[in-house]
């Protein structure tokens, strides 16, 4: 009895491991299938995440929009995808198109541009960000109009000016890429909350209003996007609870898995994904439930001085 139990556990294990294997390559599959043929818009495509949302959705036929502020680095993404792309399989050339969301004034003619490549837009993922890092006193309010600007005015511009297409077809999916702090602040990121805060409000009413158009709103928030993670300067910290919990709070997400997310958001139609471990999403509960207790924990490690803002 004893030999039997001790055989049967490790196939149990193996069988187990076996069904998990074939579900993921049945879910990625399913995934790639769902968004084959979508004429899928990337903003800030440039980027470390934009690449990986590239790299997933071009290999599941998607056609592209990608969109950049930078030319040679979108010729170089073009180059990069076409290079990869599997001759067995059906796939679409990209199509590029300059943008720089905090240039408000350029939004609208460059919506026409990307409408202009295929007549339409099934999927738009809104992914640009810009990171600046210092107290509030020291930013000035330029800075803080250009944050929000990029990360605020910019996206909700882009989606207004796309959406009448999604509306009158009735149908669509408008993808947010946000962050842990749009549900929470973090010191010494005033404007860059600010502007998450706003983003993550805009698109959580705007979820409501075309639910009877068919368009549905998703936002995909990681706790920190790991290829960005920058551990703050020796000097700057005390060493107390808090550095533990910020340590803990930027150990970010890999772009890779967050592109996958991206992914399964877009196939399941999900309306809002967390993306964090243990550590960030106590401190949303906290935060929520405790909020007292979590100013006490964040305020007794913040110093009065710290080094001159950098942009991220």
């Amino acid at each position: 009895m004893g030999v039997t139990a001790m055989l049967a556990l490790p196939l149990l294990l193996l069988g187990i491991s076996g069904l998990l294997f074939i579900y993921q390559e049945v879910s990625r599959l399913w995934s790639k299938s769902a968004v084959q043929n979508k004429v899928v818009v990337i903003t800030d495509a440039i980027s470390g995440l934009g690449k990986e949302c590239a790299r997933v959705f071009h290999t599941g036929g998607s056609r592209l929009v990608l969109c950049g502020k930078s030319w040679e680095r979108l010729q170089s993404l073009y180059d990069a995808l076409s290079s990869v792309a599997d001759p067995s399989k059906q796939t679409f050339t990209p199509k590029l198109v300059l943008l720089d969301l905090s240039d408000i004034s350029c939004v609208q003619d460059v919506a026409k541009e990307v409408l202009d490549c295929y007549g339409c837009v099934d999927i738009l993922i809104n992914n640009a960000s810009v990171k600046v890092k210092g107290p509030a006193h020291k930013i000035s309010l330029e800075l803080d109009k250009k944050i929000m600007d990029a990360n605020y005015f910019g996206p909700i511009t882009l989606t207004k000016a796309l959406l009448p297409n999604m509306i009158s077809r009735r149908t669509g999916q408008i993808v947010l890429v946000n962050n842990l702090q749009g549900k929470l602040g973090i010191p010494f990121r005033t404007a860059y909350a600010a502007s998450k805060h706003a983003a993550l409000g805009f698109f959580d009413c705007l979820r409501a209003e075309v639910e009877e158009y068919d368009v549905v709103v998703s936002t995909v928030s990681p706790a920190f996007i790991r290829s960005h993670h920058v551990l703050p300067g020796q000097g700057n910290w005390e060493a107390s609870v808090w550095k533990f919990f910020f340590r803990k709070l930027t150990y970010g997400v890999h772009p890779v898995d967050v592109a996958e997310e991206v992914m399964r958001t877009v196939r399941r139609k999900k309306q809002e994904v967390f993306m964090a471990n243990p550590i960030p999403k106590a401190a949303v509960y906290i935060r929520t439930f405790f909020p007292e207790f979590f100013f006490a924990v964040v305020a007794c490690g913040v110093k009065e001085k710290l080094s001159v803002p950098e942009e991220g």
